[in-house]
């Protein structure tokens, strides 16, 4: 239809007047042109959608809300054309939606079934169209691009509030009836006002007949070729579902070690590896992207240097490379220790001796309670007792264990080298991780409960692998085939908008529903991996996160280069996990405790001295967890958030902003951003971009912050391309003196963009 008379023209300029009105833009220029067009209304939005995409800078930022608004326009109509309503209302009924898309077989028919229609016209009411106006153009073209509900035909169905309802009604849908309906609004709030995002899994997933809600997941492979190719299963089963996969390599056999008495034919961890590489290629996620895997190996390992350090790089013999995976190094305290050994000449001379975990097992003798083999990797050092030195030192002092030897420098050097070309691998600091453990009562202090940790770095929980313990045939004629199922760790994550949730002073009222949608995941999840399922349940096991550090600190006016931004980060995450832990210890008065809270640190009361909480709000709340519990195994997880933290208007995780003003890009669109609520006060804050911060500084506010989180911590470190690689160093070692258990990749200014994971965005 032609514009021909003013009022048809009208109702594509509301959203410039509104975008007047609220924005203070002048949208003169834009008005003038419409009015002279013969053009359709929905080509009349296009225009105006373009003139406000290219108008976005840094001195005028707020065009991103008028491009939004012209964005929902558009959403508004497909929607209402798709699913037969007049647009003018915006949204449409709640209940004829999910009755639609429950027999077109898109929505899962659990909703429908669960809630009676009087409860679904009930919340139709609730959902506020006025909240679609928080959203700026990316993040809107985000959320409607790769979340919102579509046919088979990519027709849109479903629209923003309606996506955040049907994710409150999913996740609360099993509570008890009278106060069900009370979460499930109480979950809408959280999520319309944009407080917090969950993770992308159930962002995409909840209330769908398709995909699980989990974001990633961790699996020990055990040594035998029934252990190696049963990961291989279980990764493909669940990177099809739309998992990331971390997976722990450091028992598998290295290269020349015997297999069955025969010596010199294991060909090692390189070809499994590259196995895994083309299960990533292969099953992708969903048809949306490749898997994505992480491969863990421990520093000692004797393959770290005999092909895993070069996986990835460009130089070297491409049969032995696996582009498409990602690395990352468990490091003990003993090999920084060893970086640090110098002559009198200042020349570093740390020795450092790599082993073959099997032969470390047929040779050394060390054995668990059980009589099972023991290897260097089952061990870790106590802060005052050394369990892992003291194997390490008697391996080393054994003169018949194969060992291949190096200085603990070139070990280190080809470490940067691989971060520098690709930014992998990451560093998991093993010892520290082992001795935060609020689980590690489970094996007994000194054994190792955590190899590894998963695709972003931010998981840390115990694992084990599983095995095959029994093959036969039965009565029918059935293969039945018998495994011991080991803890396969599964990752639930959520995180919440730091800007808006302490704008609005609404963070102990948040992280209660919050944690309260987290611990339903767990049961609501459909993990075709029935050992991760077990895991689940067995631990409940969730990691509360937060986005938009930068954005807060310079809507306070804290510069990031400061010990105010230091003890911020300090106290602002402490306060985050009494919530979350008193949250935590609510549902468990509730509901009942995870199954192995006793004799964990929570029950004990360690995990609180540890952290020096002393104060009479921690003490009431350690004394009623020792009687109620606590639901969750562990709480806190700091995910990267760049996807979710774009959906949510602010910036990515706990990292500084890319720059005040940049390009956006991704494969199907490229959009002009900059720094969220930039102005003349806060640009002073945003000056310094990603590349020319401190990372000292990056590192401490990391370290105040983990004291407080149980899991780990998303932390990238940014770096020029030419740093000289005693700069880069030190910046390792101060990590690891600063007590951080991880660190994810290192980005310098010559990589190409790094195409992570996006699963644990949340």
């Amino acid at each position: 239809m032609n514009i021909t008379t003013q009022g048809e023209l009208d109702s594509v300029l509301h959203s410039l007047e509104y975008a007047e009105s609220t924005y203070q833009l002048d949208t003169t220029e834009i008005r003038n042109k419409l009015q002279g067009m013969n053009v359709t209304t929905f080509e009349a939005n296009q225009h105006a959608l373009f003139y406000s995409l290219n108008k976005i800078a840094m001195d005028q930022p707020n065009w991103t809300y008028l491009a939004a608004n012209l964005y929902l326009n558009e959403l508004y109509e497909k929607a209402a054309t798709n699913r037969n309503y007049n647009s003018a209302l915006k949204y449409g009924n709640l209940h004829e939606l999910l009755q639609e898309l429950t027999s077109r077989g898109i929505y899962s028919n659990e909703l429908i079934n669960s809630y009676s229609k009087e409860e679904i016209l009930e919340l139709g009411e609730v959902i506020d169209p006025s909240k679609d106006h928080l959203f700026t153009y990316i993040g809107l073209f985000l959320l409607a691009d790769r979340y919102l509900a579509r046919d088979y035909e990519r027709n849109i169905y479903e629209l923003p509030q309606e996506r955040f309802m049907i994710i409150a009604m999913t996740l609360m849908q099993h509570e008890v009836t009278e106060v069900r309906l009370t979460y499930v609004k109480e979950a809408y709030w959280a999520l319309s006002n944009l407080y917090m995002t969950v993770a992308t899994p159930t962002l995409s997933n909840a209330g769908k007949s398709f995909g699980q809600l989990s974001s990633c997941f961790i699996d020990t492979v055990e040594d035998s070729l029934d252990g190696i190719y049963l990961n291989n299963w279980d990764i493909a089963r669940l990177s099809k579902d739309g998992g990331g996969i971390g997976v722990y390599y450091g028992k598998v056999r290295a290269l020349g070690s015997d297999i069955k008495k025969f010596k010199g034919n294991s060909s090692g961890i390189v070809p499994w590896i590259r196995l895994i590489n083309d299960t990533a290629v292969s099953v992708d996620q969903l048809g949306q992207r490749q898997g994505a895997i992480a491969i863990y190996l421990d520093l000692f390992h004797k393959d770290i240097m005999n092909g895993f350090l070069d996986l990835k790089t460009n130089n070297g013999d491409e049969r032995r490379k696996a582009h498409d995976i990602f690395t990352g190094v468990s490091v003990p305290d003993l090999f920084m220790e060893k970086l640090q050994e110098v002559d009198e000449n200042g020349r570093s001379i740390g020795e450092w001796h790599t082993f073959c975990p099997h032969e470390v097992k047929q040779i050394m003798g060390w054995k668990d309670e059980n009589g099972n083999p023991l290897g260097l990797e089952d061990f870790y050092d106590e802060e005052d007792e050394k369990y892992f030195t003291e194997k390490y030192l008697e391996a080393v002092s054994h003169p018949l264990l194969p060992r291949k030897s190096y200085r603990a420098m070139d070990v280190m050097a080809r470490i940067m080298i691989a971060q520098l070309e690709t930014g992998t691998p990451y560093m998991f600091y093993r010892d520290q991780v082992n001795r935060q453990n609020p689980n590690k009562h489970l094996l007994g202090t000194g054994r190792t409960s955590i190899f590894c940790s998963n695709l972003c770095t931010e998981i840390a929980q115990n694992m084990s692998a599983t095995a095959i313990t029994k093959e036969y045939i039965d009565d029918e004629g059935n293969i039945v085939i018998i495994r011991k199922p080991g803890d396969f760790v599964v990752c639930n994550l959520s995180s919440v908008n730091l800007p808006r949730a302490i704008g609005d002073n609404v963070l102990e009222r948040l992280i209660r529903i919050q944690v309260r949608m987290l611990d339903n995941v767990v049961d609501l999840n459909t993990i075709s991996v029935k050992q991760a399922d077990l895991t689940n349940k067995k631990f409940r096991a969730v990691g509360l996160g937060t986005f938009g550090w930068h954005h807060l600190l310079a809507l306070k006016g804290i510069y990031w280069e400061s010990d105010e931004a230091v003890q911020y980060a300090d106290e602002l995450y402490e306060a985050i996990a009494y919530h979350a832990i008193k949250s935590s210890m609510e549902l468990a008065k509730e509901k009942g405790a995870y199954s192995k809270f006793k004799g964990s640190e929570w029950e004990s009361g360690i995990y609180f001295t540890r952290r020096k909480y002393s104060s009479e709000r921690w003490s009431m709340l350690q004394e009623n967890i020792s009687k109620h519990g606590v639901r969750n195994g562990w709480l806190m997880a700091v995910a990267p958030n760049s996807s979710t933290a774009k959906i949510g208007g602010s910036t990515d995780g706990i990292d500084p902003i890319y720059a005040a003003e940049y390009a956006e890009e991704k494969k199907n669109f490229k959009f002009k951003v900059t720094a969220p609520d930039i102005n003349h006060k806060t640009y002073e804050f945003y000056r310094k971009a990603r590349h020319e911060v401190d990372q000292v500084w990056s590192i401490r506010q990391n370290a105040a912050r983990q004291r407080h989180i149980d899991q780990g911590i998303s932390f990238n470190l940014y770096v020029r391309h030419d740093i000289k690689a005693k700069d880069l160093l030190q910046l390792h070692l101060e990590a690891w003196r600063q007590g951080l258990k991880t660190t994810y990749y290192v980005r310098s200014t010559s990589q190409a963009e790094i195409e992570e994971c996006e699963l644990c965005h949340s």
